[in-house]
């Protein structure tokens, strides 16, 4: 897709790219993510998609790429909407490590204004890192923390 190629799909315009970002879980289930237990963590990374992008130019993407590098497995990767949902957030600045009292903030808040955390199999802890944890500090690292929540 790039400007450069001249294969641009129908609507196409320059964009920067989003951040990363990533819904946790763990292997056991349950409504809480620990922390702590980094060992059972499950994930799912998420890039935005311009409107633009399609399925059918997912897939061309997908197959040029496959062409170019062979050796990658790209059959887990997908093109789905996500929709979240209300949710609270809060910017986290500092170590992943360090999140459990901010998240434990940021839920304080949420149940003090009268929400109820809603984590379960389909609405997950999210996270979008503004920074590469290659190239910053971990105590400048900044990470956006949301959960869903509901009406308590």
């Amino acid at each position: 897709m790039s400007k450069m190629s001249g294969t641009q799909p129908t609507g196409y315009y320059e964009y920067v790219m989003p951040p990363l970002e990533g819904l946790w879980w763990h292997r056991s289930g349950g409504t809480a993510l620990d922390l702590s237990d980094k060992d059972s963590f499950c994930w799912s990374s998420m890039i935005r998609q311009p409107e633009f992008v399609t399925e059918e130019v997912f897939d061309t993407a997908k197959l040029t790429l496959s062409k170019k590098k062979p050796e990658l497995d790209l059959s887990p990767a997908r093109l789905e909407k996500f929709i979240e949902g209300l949710c609270v957030q809060v910017m986290h600045i500092g170590s992943y490590d360090d999140e459990p009292e901010t998240i434990a903030a940021m839920e304080l808040y949420a149940v003090s204004n009268g929400y109820a955390i809603n984590i379960n199999d389909t609405r997950r802890h999210h996270e979008i890192y503004l920074n590469d944890p290659r190239k910053t500090a971990p105590e400048k690292l900044k990470t956006v923390i949301r959960h869903p929540i509901r009406k308590a």
